[in-house]
């Protein structure tokens, strides 16, 4: 029985992450990535403001942003969790494995799902 979900072709797929960095439908990524369903940016300002989250909403349509903040998940500031909001974005704060996996299965399903994404140091 296959598990992993079906992928529309084109769309961007997390294949592997480690301490260097990702792997994302073929690309190597090293550091921070902001992973979206049509393309992968380096995470250039990886820091947890609505300045550095800036390109998610500049995106536009994404409902959901998966936070993948290492090896530990962490809780999402108030004030940067109301910003998303005002655009219309949820925030989901995790590890950075579960962020990936579950990044894959939103894609699959087509949902308007965005990563933004710390390598698991």
């Amino acid at each position: 029985m296959e598990l992993t979900p079906l992928i529309p072709p084109g769309r961007q797929v997390i294949e592997r992450y480690a301490a260097s960095g990702f792997r994302v439908s073929g690309a190597i990524y090293a550091g921070p990535v902001l992973v979206f369903p049509d393309v992968t940016l380096i995470w250039a300002e990886a820091a947890l403001t609505a300045e550095s989250l800036a390109p998610v909403v500049e995106h536009g349509e994404v409902e959901l942003l998966l936070l993948g903040l290492g090896r530990r998940m962490g809780l999402v500031a108030s004030d940067l969790r109301a910003a998303l909001k005002a655009s219309g974005i949820v925030i989901e704060a995790m590890d950075t494995g579960a962020a990936c996996r579950t990044f894959n299965v939103l894609l699959g399903e087509e949902r308007r799902v965005a990563a933004a994404l710390l390598p698991p140091v």
